[in-house]
C-alpha cells in the first residue's frame, strides 16, 4: 500500500518554520512512495483561530510547490477536511469509546479539573468519575448534566511502540494523564480528533514533533480500543534558534512569510529546512523539490535538535539567486529599485552587477544605495597601498580621466573599461591607480558591487562626470 500522509495545521497565523518542515517531510514520505499527501485543517481550538490563516496555509504550500492531493478546497474521498465540519463524527466516536471502556463521562466542575488543559500538561488528574457506573453516567447525561468525555487508562506496566527516528520506545502507563477527549461544548481535543481522522482518512504515516512522544501511548490505547491499526510514527527533533532555545513563533522568531519578506527565495527556504534534521548521506546540499522527492529517506532523520543557522540560509539563498535566469532576477530586483531609486540609471546593468553578489533580494537596497545618493566620504579613502594610490595620485588620475570621458561617445562597460585602461597606459600608471580612484569617487565606498567601469555605465555619463568633478 502506498503511503498516505497528512499535514494538519491549526489556522493560528503565519506558517512557522517548524510547521513547514513537518509538512515537507510528510509530503516527501508520500511522494517518495508514490502516495498521497492530504491537507487537513485543525480548527477545533476556536479561541486560537486567526482570520485569513487558512489562506496563508494554502498560499505557503502552493508557493513552495507542495501541492496536496486531497483537502478542503479540492475535496477527496475522505472529507470533509476541516475538523469543525466533522463534530458529529467525533461525538459519535467519543460516545462509542465510552461503550468500549476506553473512555468515561466526567462531571467534575472546572474547579476540579480544567477541561481546557490538553493532555500534554504535567498535571495528572485523578478522576473520581471513572468509578461511576456506565448506567448512572448515562442517566446523568440524559438529565442534561454538563459533562466531558475523558480517556480511561486502566493498563499497568510499560507501553512499547516503535518510531522511525527513535526506534523502540517504552513509557510507563502510570505516567499518562486521563485527558479530555470531548469537551463540554461538543468539540474534540487535538488528541482525539487526530486519532479518529487519521484512521478514517487511512493515514499510514504520522510525522510530528518529538514532544508528542510521551502522548503516543494514549493514542495507541484509543486505536486499540477501537480495534484499529496505528500508523507508522515519525517523531522529529525540534528546530532550535540556539543550544538552549527552540525556534518559536510565539517568541517572535521568523516565519516563512517573514523570511520571504526579508528577501529569501521560497525554493531556498524549502531546501534549507529539508536539511534541518535530515542528512542525505552525501555532500550535496542544493536540492530541488523534485530531487528531494526522489532521494528523501525518513530513516536518515536525526534524533538531535537542529540549529537554525541564518548565515547558512543566506549562503544557500545566494546560491539560488545566482542560479536564477537573469530576467527572473531582474524582475525581482526591479521591485527593490522602485523602493529607493528615483535617478534614471541603467537598471539592467545594475542587475547584472548585483546578481553575482547579493545573498538576499533585500540586500539590493543597502548594496546599491550609493547610486541614488552619493554618501559623504573622506579623501583618505583614496589611499590604498595595494592599489598604490594616495590622495595626490587619485586627484591626478581623475583629472586625466575627465576629458577622456567627456568626449567618449559609446557609454558601455566595455568602452569605459578600455578608456580608463588607456588613460593608465598613456600616463604610465598601473590600472589600479586609475580604476580605484574613479570607483571611490563614483561610490564613496571602499567596497562596492562592481568596478569603476561597471558603476559608470550604470550611473550614466552625466552623473558620472558630476561625481568625478565633485571628488576634489
Amino acid at each position: 500500500m502506498n503511503a498516505r500522509t497528512r499535514f494538519a495545521p491549526s489556522p493560528t497565523g503565519y506558517m512557522h518554520i517548524g510547521n513547514l518542515r513537518t509538512a515537507l517531510y510528510e509530503y516527501l514520505i508520500a511522494k517518495r512512495d508514490g502516495g498521497q499527501f492530504v491537507l487537513r485543517i485543525e480548527d477545533t481550538d476556536q479561541k486560537r483561530y486567526v482570520e485569513g490563516a487558512v489562506d496563508i496555509i494554502y498560499n505557503t504550500l502552493k508557493t513552495v510547490g507542495m501541492n496536496w492531493d486531497e483537502g478542503p478546497d479540492i475535496g477527496g474521498e475522505y472529507g470533509p477536511y476541516v475538523q469543525s465540519e466533522r463534530l458529529k463524527l467525533y461525538q459519535e466516536y467519543a460516545h462509542k469509546l465510552v461503550e468500549l471502556g476506553g473512555a468515561h463521562y466526567c462531571f467534575c466542575s472546572k474547579d476540579e479539573a480544567d477541561e481546557q488543559k490538553d493532555d500534554e500538561s504535567n498535571t495528572k488528574f485523578k478522576d473520581p468519575c471513572k468509578n461511576i457506573s456506565l448506567d448512572e453516567a448515562k442517566r446523568r447525561v440524559a438529565n442534561g448534566e454538563a459533562f466531558v468525555i475523558r480517556q480511561t487508562i486502566n493498563k499497568k506496566g510499560k507501553s512499547l511502540f516503535n518510531d522511525v527516528v527513535y526506534g523502540d520506545i517504552e513509557i510507563d502507563y502510570d505516567d499518562l494523564d486521563e485527558g479530555v477527549l470531548l469537551k463540554s461544548d461538543g468539540f474534540p481535543t487535538y488528541n482525539f480528533a487526530n486519532v479518529v481522522d487519521d484512521h478514517l482518512m487511512k493515514i499510514t504515516h504520522v510525522v510530528r514533533g518529538n514532544e508528542y512522544i510521551s502522548s503516543t501511548p494514549k493514542y495507541n490505547l484509543i486505536y486499540e480500543a477501537f480495534g484499529w491499526e496505528p500508523p507508522i510514527y515519525v517523531h522529529v527533533a525540534q528546530v532550535m534558534k540556539d543550544a538552549q532555545h527552540k525556534l518559536s513563533k510565539r517568541n517572535g522568531d521568523a516565519s516563512f512569510q517573514d523570511l520571504v519578506a526579508k528577501g529569501y527565495l521560497p525554493e531556498a527556504i524549502l531546501n534549507y529546512i529539508a536539511l534541518l534534521g535530515w542528512n542525505p548521506g552525501t555532500e550535496q546540499e542544493i536540492f530541488s523539490l523534485k530531487e528531494l522527492e526522489e532521494c528523501f529517506d525518513a530513516n536518515r532523520l536525526n534524533k538531535s535538535p537542529a540549529i537554525f543557522d541564518i548565515q547558512k540560509l543566506r549562503w544557500m539563498n545566494g546560491c539560488y539567486i545566482r542560479a536564477l535566469d537573469f530576467d527572473e532576477f531582474h524582475k525581482l530586483a526591479e521591485v527593490q529599485y522602485d523602493k529607493f531609486l528615483t535617478r534614471n540609471v541603467n537598471r539592467v546593468e545594475l542587475s547584472k552587477v548585483l546578481q553575482p553578489r547579493v545573498e538576499t533580494i533585500n540586500d539590493i537596497v543597502e548594496m546599491a544605495g550609493f547610486i541614488e545618493t552619493l554618501p559623504e566620504y573622506s579623501i583618505e579613502l583614496f589611499v590604498n597601498k595595494k592599489m598604490k594610490t594616495d590622495v595626490e595620485i587619485a586627484k591626478k588620475s581623475i583629472e586625466l580621466v575627465l576629458p577622456k570621458l567627456e568626449t567618449l561617445d559609446v557609454w558601455t562597460n566595455e568602452s569605459l573599461f578600455e578608456c580608463l585602461k588607456g588613460v593608465a597606459i598613456e600616463n604610465e600608471l598601473k590600472n589600479g591607480q586609475v580604476l580605484y580612484p574613479v570607483r571611490i569617487a563614483l561610490t564613496g565606498l571602499e567596497t562596492t558591487p562592481g568596478g569603476a567601469s561597471e558603476i559608470a555605465s550604470i550611473l550614466g555619463k552625466e552623473e558620472t562626470l558630476r561625481r568625478l568633478k565633485k571628488a576634489f
